[in-house]
């Protein structure tokens, strides 16, 4: 995804020494913080190493927040415009960058929901095959777009708690950091989230005994 390429030759403009050949394997085997500091000194290699490693966690993230793959591209585009502006000022925390660029994610994809509203059209389904495999596949694709459904319709908290600790896979002490909670707040905007979920599959007569959400 080289959707960066805006900020790169931004840094780039007027600066032939970040041209100059670099141990590239160096730079990658370095931590978020170190890169981060020669990012702060103008290091075009390092920030694209950051957008290598971090853009399809984002770019996840905002297209299951937004449903719309160019507003999920914008968003993640615009956390790394954000990460090059902030760089000189940004220090290490106990989310590190991870959390960092997940907060400035999740808050971009919070502030188009309240611009816009998304109107969703109807599209034909492809026409079915009659064998067993591809019902299956049909089914699973059905079951697919029912969660992805009842996850759009969740509030906003509710949908990014659940994107972070199981779509993602985030602690809930990490999630928490993200979206600026106490642990406590987490847990129960996480246990309310499940609950309300279950409750939108349910009506849509989709499984949902993985999620384990007692009543």
């Amino acid at each position: 995804m080289t959707f960066y390429g805006d900020v790169r030759s931004d840094a780039l403009a007027g600066d032939e020494s970040l041209l100059e050949p670099a141990d590239s394997l160096h730079r990658e085997a370095l931590d978020d913080a170190s890169l981060m500091r020669e990012v702060a000194g103008g290091s075009v290699e390092a920030f694209s190493i950051l957008v290598d490693r971090h853009s399809p966690a984002l770019y996840r993230v905002a297209m299951r927040m937004l449903s719309d793959p160019a507003e999920a591209e914008d968003v993640t585009q615009d956390c790394f415009t954000r990460l090059w502006q902030n760089a000189p000022r940004w220090q290490p925390s106990g989310a590190g960058l991870v959390g960092w660029l997940h907060r400035v994610a999740m808050n971009l994809c919070f502030d188009r929901k309240r611009r816009f509203r998304v109107v969703t059209v109807e599209t034909l389904p492809d026409p079915a095959d009659d064998t067993p495999l591809a019902d299956r596949r049909i089914e699973a694709e059905q079951a697919s777009q029912a969660v992805g459904e009842a996850l759009a319709d969740l509030p906003e908290r509710y949908r990014a708690a659940l994107v972070l600790c199981y779509y993602e896979g985030f602690s809930n002490a990490l999630a928490a950091q993200v979206l600026d909670l106490n642990i406590k707040a987490m847990e129960s905007l996480l246990f309310r989230a499940r609950r309300q979920m279950r409750g939108l599959l349910e009506a849509r007569d989709v499984s949902c005994a993985d999620l384990a959400v007692d009543a």
